[in-house]
């Protein structure tokens, strides 16, 4: 999980085909770059992946592996 506002890389996305083709079609792909806008707990985490912000559920969010190199 990144904290709020830090970015990061799409290495992967752990699941069954069916979550990783769904995931792939909202952008989260490797190489794409991802930024957390908001994440409070218990709620859903709003993401901005490819400019598109996508809200995900914490279980969804927790399967997509991100490296968090700086930039």
């Amino acid at each position: 999980m990144l904290p709020e506002g830090s970015t990061g890389v799409v290495k992967g996305v752990m699941g069954g085909w069916g979550l990783v083709r769904r995931l792939a079609e909202l952008g989260f792909t490797p190489g794409a770059r991802v930024t957390v806008l908001k994440s409070s707990p218990p709620g859903p985490v709003l993401v901005v992946v490819r400019g598109a912000r996508i809200a995900l559920g914490r279980g969804i969010a927790m399967k997509i592996l991100v490296d968090v190199s700086p930039y």
